[in-house]
């Protein structure tokens, strides 16, 4: 190619790229002054919310009893008011056809409620470190797992999302545990309903789908999947979504690596279910499943 048709070729490409049928389905029509979601806002969002959840682990270092009420309150502030921004900016983004001043002012009254809710999940979050640390013998402090260990940081961020998806704040939670499953391994969907004591122990590899229902006391190991069968079709052939079709783990559940349990199911209480297994019947409350060893 002569660089005196490189103009035409870039032309032509641009052409191509702006035709309808290019972008029909990928095209997102913004409105001028509509605020758009941030990535690093979000960020900024976790980080505020880690290091008020784990004073002293993340954000301010030289933070101490004397004075944490002002630190605290200093990171609660700008913690609400970006995220007032980042809801605001999600709902324009799922509805343009709301008022703007009204639904600044809703973002505003979540990113509240948000902020109200931190203690409530410092209690369970640190519950899910002592799970962790006692659930793993090469653990050698509280401090080491919360600072190092990637489950920590993917249920972070989950028990977070999972809370603005209560507060019917669109596209952000999603957003959120995502950001910790390209960071960790883990992919967390924001659905699903997750009770205290959780673990994942290793991680890598661990997926969590929507409406998955997991009980107190409830360890994973790397690789395992909660996932779902298979996908109902309407009348059109659509999939039909928010259903339940993924598991339920009941209470003290022990399930190893890379084992795949489907579909809309029941792991009973106290059951273990070993690794590279397929599950996808009920699994009685005590059981022991593990692979068949083939006869000689």
């Amino acid at each position: 190619m002569s660089p005196a048709n490189y103009s035409n070729v870039l032309t032509e490409t641009v052409d191509r790229l702006c035709e309808p049928s290019s972008y029909q389905a990928l095209l997102h029509s913004h409105r001028d002054g509509d605020p758009l979601p941030s990535g690093e806002a979000l960020r900024r969002v976790v980080e505020l919310a880690r290091s008020i959840l784990f004073p002293g682990y993340f954000g301010i270092s030289n933070v101490s009893s004397r004075t944490l009420k002002y630190h605290t309150g200093v990171q609660v502030e700008e913690l609400r008011d970006i995220l007032a921004g980042q809801i605001l900016a999600a709902f324009c983004f799922d509805n343009t056809d709301e008022e703007l001043d009204r639904t600044r002012d809703q973002a505003v009254r979540l990113a509240t409620i948000f902020v109200q809710c931190l203690p409530y999940h410092r209690r369970t979050l640190a519950t899910d470190v002592e799970a962790a640390y006692n659930g793993d013998p090469a653990a050698k402090s509280h401090g080491e797992v919360i600072l190092c260990y990637p489950a920590i940081r993917a249920i972070t961020n989950y028990r977070l999302a999972h809370q603005l998806l209560l507060l019917d704040v669109p596209l952000l939670p999603r957003i959120i545990t995502e950001m910790a499953h390209s960071e960790t391994g883990i992919d967390i969907h924001p659905g699903a309903q997750i009770g205290e004591y959780f673990t994942i122990d290793h991680g890598t590899g661990v997926v969590i789908g929507e409406t998955c229902v997991i009980g107190n006391h409830v360890k994973l190991y790397q690789g395992v999947t909660l996932g779902a069968k298979s996908f109902p079709l309407d009348a059109d052939g659509n999939p039909v979504k928010g259903i339940p079709r993924h598991p339920i783990l009941e209470d003290d559940v022990i399930v190893y690596s890379n084992a795949t349990i489907l579909g809309r199911i029941t792991i009973g209480r106290g059951a273990t279910v070993g690794g590279n297994i397929w599950v996808t019947e009920d699994v009685p409350a005590g059981a022991r499943i593990v692979q068949t060893k083939a006869k000689k």
